[in-house]
């Protein structure tokens, strides 16, 4: 785990946030925004690193004394946590989203379909097409986006995803895939079966309309 200080400005989780979206951005720098900083001898993603790797398979059933026995977290930065987790259970609850119909995937991407630029997430699943983790991966300028696969899969890896769905806006309002779109998803579905990890689908959404690549039978 870098510094902070080792990251440049603009790639440091608020300044990330800002610019792409808290979607972007990994479970340990949304700690990180939540925390805010850190203290003499330990950066807030050191700090955030360290709440991370002990709670990670329960984090969202962590308790207030837990929280407060990690070095650098007061009183105040625990609540501060433990209060965003509980408004997100509330707002979201704990049902597990399982995808079955491209249209499932729909209410994951909801923030994208009517953007100006283009979107790039990746959906991750586990083996029970259970959704475990939903990302932008990258952020372009109309049809100038650049997907590399190792964008695309490192989440998935860190998540042992079984499978992973793409999906990216097309700000013209035309679903229709790109040969860039069929050579790029031609790309990752060849990546993916090196790492073990299937693309599951390709989704292509506007924002009156969507279509799936799979169901097209380029996938």
């Amino acid at each position: 785990m870098r510094k902070i200080t080792e990251i440049p400005d603009i790639d440091r989780p608020r300044e990330k946030l800002i610019r792409r979206g808290a979607s972007s951005l990994s479970d340990v720098e949304l700690l990180a925004v939540l925390i805010g900083k850190g203290f003499p001898g330990k950066d807030v993603l050191q700090v955030a690193s360290e709440i991370d790797r002990r709670f990670k398979d329960d984090l969202d059933k962590i308790g207030f004394e837990e929280l407060t026995k990690i070095e650098g977290i007061g009183e105040v930065k625990a609540s501060q946590i433990l209060a965003s987790f509980e408004l997100a259970r509330r707002y979201f609850g704990k049902k597990d989203v399982k995808i079955t119909f491209p249209t499932d995937v729909l209410p994951f991407v909801m923030e994208i379909r009517d953007k100006n630029q283009e979107y790039f997430v990746c959906i991750s699943l586990n083996g029970a097409n259970e959704v475990i983790g939903n990302r932008v991966v990258t952020v372009g300028l109309l049809n100038a986006n650049q997907v590399h696969p190792r964008e695309i899969f490192s989440d998935a890896i860190v998540e042992r995803a079984a499978s992973i769905i793409l999906v990216h806006n097309h700000p013209s309002g035309n679903i229709e895939p790109s040969h860039a779109d069929i050579a790029v998803t031609k790309r990752l579905v060849e990546a993916g079966e090196i790492l073990g990890i299937r693309i599951h689908d390709h989704i292509i959404v506007s924002k009156d309309d969507h279509t799936s690549m799979k169901e097209r039978g380029l996938i």
